[in-house]
């Protein structure tokens, strides 16, 4: 999947979308063209062309220069309200309702802690205190521990360089690691893949098995996570996981391995 493809894959119906629609309304009311407009308030004309289609997300900042050039009366940046009731990314929303009806999950991590199996005071840090994520990360856990529908079965692989990267303070290390280890149980495992060179170093993916046995996968970008159902796309998702997996520990010495880094750097 390519980033021209995101255009196709926009709800024209989110508040994104939406504001992005008001953006254009204002612009053309104005006599600009996009081109006119990036060139009056120092953005690029791809920007404002991703605004108005809904596939990029305006900051205050944008919206504060449109406002101006555009006379508004501060109605763009008036608009930008409904963020602050968004506990998720937009382009999370679709992967969230895979993960909710999952039977199985299967997730690899080379760089930190699974969001699911986060500590609070870990995913306070890796959020950057802000409040509202962070209550979304925490409800989102539910559904490790819930009892109708059953939990899904979770099988995690995380890279060793996770458990040794500081996030936060060492008591808040320890913390993470050993809620990890009390976490595995018949339905939840824990694997690491130990350091060195294997299939798994270029990003961090998720793989859904949702009732009926399809797959979807939530993969992990520099830009935006991006859910992804082409069959033969979340096919390669699939045996890359398998592939990773070879390279793991097995669970008994990966808990081994959790609890001795847990002793050795983090007390």
């Amino acid at each position: 999947m390519n980033l021209g493809d995101w255009g196709t894959m926009v709800d024209q119906f989110t508040p994104q979308a939406i504001w992005g629609r008001e953006l254009r309304h204002y612009r053309q009311a104005a006599g600009l063209t996009q081109a006119q407009l990036a060139q009056k308030i120092h953005f690029s004309e791809g920007l404002i062309s991703g605004v108005e289609t809904g596939q990029l997300p305006a900051s205050p900042e944008f919206a504060q220069s449109c406002d101006t050039t555009l006379t508004t009366g501060g109605a763009l940046h008036r608009l930008l309200d409904w963020r602050r009731g968004q506990r998720f990314p937009l382009w999370f929303g679709k992967w969230r309702d895979k993960e909710q009806a999952a039977t199985v999950l299967r997730a690899y991590e080379p760089l930190l802690i699974p969001g699911l199996l986060q500590t609070e005071a870990y995913a306070r840090v890796v959020l950057r205190n802000d409040e509202m994520a962070l209550a979304g990360r925490m409800e989102r856990q539910a559904i490790l521990t819930r009892d109708d529908p059953e939990p899904p079965i979770f099988r995690c692989i995380i890279d060793e360089a996770v458990l040794s990267r500081p996030i936060g303070s060492a008591r808040d290390m320890r913390e993470q690691l050993d809620h990890l280890v009390a976490m595995v149980s018949p339905r939840l495992s824990v694997q690491v893949v130990p350091h060195g060179m294997h299939p798994g170093l270029l990003s961090g993916f998720v793989i859904a098995t949702l009732d009926g046995g399809s797959d979807v996968a939530y993969v992990d970008t520099a830009i935006r996570g991006l859910t992804v159902s082409e069959q033969d796309e979340v096919e390669h998702a699939v045996q890359r996981f398998e592939s990773i997996r070879t390279e793991a520990l097995p669970l008994r010495m990966s808990l081994d391995l959790i609890k001795r880094t847990a002793d050795e750097k983090w007390t």
